[in-house]
């Protein structure tokens, strides 16, 4: 039996625990609801506990920020009503004597893809949320770049309009346009919603989605130009409506990007679909 690793990904309506070897194979998961502080704690102790065995080396934790990963401390995640400033690491530690490790789920996204997805064999990585927010996790020279005070990758808060849409908030904001909140406010419904409608043929959605690949093209042009990746992952809703959004995205990618750039860069769906918050967090654990 090899080493093996246990992932937490933290969530603001569910979270997860999984257990999974070093190539990131999942060996079992239990789900769980996010409700309290002190319950969440609570369960996510109980079923960690349960995946414990002597061949567990760490333990990874993957969770939206803001959080200090280097003091492995959560600070007031929007989405997580009440999680100030816990100390979630060294709850770990003491609880289960083996080393605990914290990253943003962008960041842990990042890693997950480029160790076992669509990244695999590269040395300069972006990954985009592209979810409920839009964030980045950059693999920079082969290992993970946060920057100084691990803000590094908020593209989000990027202006693209002077007036608009507000997501991160600001308005304007890449966020307001290219997330599944920013899509909301266009009224259609959500980015789901959105997606159905589009597959049945509605015009209107169809044409959304294609406004949305524009001002998703004008988002990673910057980071082609700014920081040259292999390859740009890009997860969730491009994952889904990647065929609405792709052809104006290229359009708006060939008018903005330098054509060294954009001729380096493969821009690709998430390869780990539905399993990449689970394969994030043991990522971030494998990862350290």
């Amino acid at each position: 039996m090899g080493e093996r690793f246990i992932g937490i990904d933290i969530g603001g309506t569910k979270c997860a625990v999984v257990l999974g070897d070093e190539n990131a194979h999942i060996l079992g998961k239990i789900k769980f609801k996010t409700t309290t502080v002190t319950e969440t704690l609570s369960q996510m102790m109980k079923f960690t506990e349960s995946f414990m065995e002597p061949e567990v080396k760490a333990i990874g934790i993957s969770c939206g920020g803001p959080l200090d990963d280097k003091e492995g401390v959560i600070l007031s995640p929007p989405n997580l009503q009440g999680w100030d400033r816990i100390p979630i690491t060294q709850l770990l530690t003491k609880q289960f004597h083996v080393p605990v490790y914290l990253k943003n789920d962008a960041d842990a996204c990042a890693i997950a893809e480029w160790k076992y997805g669509a990244g695999r064999g590269c040395r300069n990585v972006i990954f985009l949320t592209f979810g409920t927010g839009m964030g980045a996790g950059l693999i920079l020279n082969g290992g993970l770049y946060s920057g100084t005070c691990n803000m590094a990758g908020e593209i989000g808060h990027m202006r693209i309009y002077e007036k608009g849409h507000i997501g991160y908030g600001k308005e304007g904001s890449f966020e307001g346009y290219c997330s599944g909140g920013g899509i909301a406010q266009y009224g259609l419904g959500d980015a789901r919603v959105l997606h159905e409608k589009a597959l049945a043929g509605d015009q209107a959605a169809i044409r959304l989605f294609e406004k949305i690949g524009e001002d998703l093209g004008k988002g990673v042009a910057v980071l082609l130009d700014l920081l040259n990746p292999e390859v740009v992952i890009i997860g969730s809703i491009y994952t889904r409506a990647r065929e609405f959004m792709e052809p104006s995205m290229q359009k708006v990618l060939k008018k903005e990007a330098l054509q060294a750039n954009l001729e380096s860069a493969r821009i690709v769906p998430s390869q780990l679909g539905e399993q990449l918050g689970d394969m994030a967090a043991l990522g971030v654990a494998s990862y350290g």
